[in-house]
C-alpha cells in the first residue's frame, strides 16, 4: 500500500503516561553510582506517612511529575533489597526516561532484564528508550523480544507498530496496531501504568490515517471515522485511496462514515 500524500511531523510521547541484534554496547554494567540520580534531594519534602515504604514514597513523587526525587527514592528501595528487584529497576528506568535521560534509563532497563531474564517490561522498556533515541531497527527488536514473553500485552503491540511505521513497513504497522486494539481498544488514548512506556500522543496525518486502517479492520467504526477525519483535517486527501481499502469496506455502511465520505472537513492549516 502507498503511504498517504502529505507527511507532517509526529511526535511520540513516552510514558504517561509502548532490534537486529542486541547492542554489544549494552552489555557494559550498571554502577550504583551510575544509577544514583544526578539531582534529587534526600531532604526532598515527602509525604508525611511514615508507615509509607520508599517505593511507595517514589511512587507517589512520579505521580507528582517530580521524576528526580523519585528517581532518588526508588535507588534507596533498589538498595535495600540488595539491587535485585526488577521492578523497581524498571521503575528507576522509567524516571530517568521521563527527564530524557535515556542513557541512564537504558542501563536501569538492563539491570531489570539482567536480575529477571523473563521480566517483559523491561524488554519493552529497552525498545522505547531506542525508539525515542529513533533507532527504529533498534527498537523492534526487544520488542518482539516483549512480545514473545507476554505476547498478551497491548502496549508491546503498539509499540511495535509505531517502529514499523518509522521504518515505513506500513503492512507491518497496521497488523501490530490491529493486534493492540484486539487486545485492548482503548490502548492508544490511554495513559499506560507505571511499568510500560507506550508511545501516543502522535500528531501525523499518516498515523491517523493507519489508526483508522486498523480500527476498520476489527470493526470499530466510531473510532475509525474519528482518526480518519482527524487524518483529512491534517491534510491528507487520497479519498479514492479510502473508498479502496479494504479495510475501510468494512464500515462502508456505517452512518458517520458515509457522512465524511460525503461531506469531508477542509484541512486545518497549521
Amino acid at each position: 500500500m502507498k503511504p498517504p500524500m502529505r507527511r507532517a511531523g509526529f511526535f511520540a510521547a513516552g510514558l504517561m503516561m509502548v532490534a537486529v541484534a542486541l547492542a554489544p554496547a549494552l552489555g557494559a554494567g550498571f554502577s550504583q553510582e551510575q544509577a544514583t540520580p544526578a539531582t534529587g534531594s534526600p531532604t526532598a519534602s515527602v509525604p508525611p506517612h511514615r508507615d509509607l515504604t520508599l517505593d511507595q514514597r517514589a511512587d507517589i513523587f512520579m505521580a507528582r511529575k517530580n521524576y528526580a526525587d523519585a528517581a532518588d527514592y526508588y535507588y534507596r528501595a533498589l538498595k535495600q533489597s540488595s539491587f535485585q528487584d526488577p521492578v523497581l529497576w524498571n521503575k528507576l528506568g522509567i524516571a530517568f526516561q521521563q527527564e530524557n535521560k535515556f542513557h541512564r534509563a537504558r542501563q536501569a532497563y538492563i539491570k531489570a532484564t539482567r536480575v529477571d531474564k523473563n521480566f517483559a517490561e523491561g524488554w519493552n522498556n529497552i525498545g522505547t528508550v531506542f525508539f525515542m533515541e529513533k533507532k527504529y531497527g533498534k527498537s523492534v527488536w526487544y520488542y518482539q523480544r516483549a512480545i514473545k514473553l507476554k505476547g498478551d500485552t497491548a502496549a508491546f503491540h503498539l509499540n511495535l507498530g509505531s517502529s514499523y511505521y518509522h521504518l515505513k513497513k506500513f503492512d507491518e504497522a497496521v497488523e501490530e496496531y490491529r493486534t493492540a486494539l484486539g487486545i485492548d481498544p482503548k490502548v492508544a488514548i490511554q495513559d499506560s501504568a507505571v511499568g510500560t512506556a507506550i508511545h501516543a500522543g502522535a500528531t501525523d496525518v499518516e498515523f491517523y490515517f493507519y489508526m483508522a486502517k486498523a480500527f476498520a479492520s476489527i470493526g470499530n467504526a466510531e473510532d475509525a471515522v474519528r482518526y480518519l477525519r482527524r487524518a483529512i483535517e491534517d491534510g491528507f486527501t487520497d479519498l479514492k485511496q479510502i473508498d479502496q481499502d479494504p479495510d475501510f469496506k468494512k464500515i462502508s455502511q456505517y452512518p458517520a462514515f458515509v457522512d465524511l465520505m460525503r461531506n469531508p472537513p477542509a484541512a486545518i492549516k497549521n
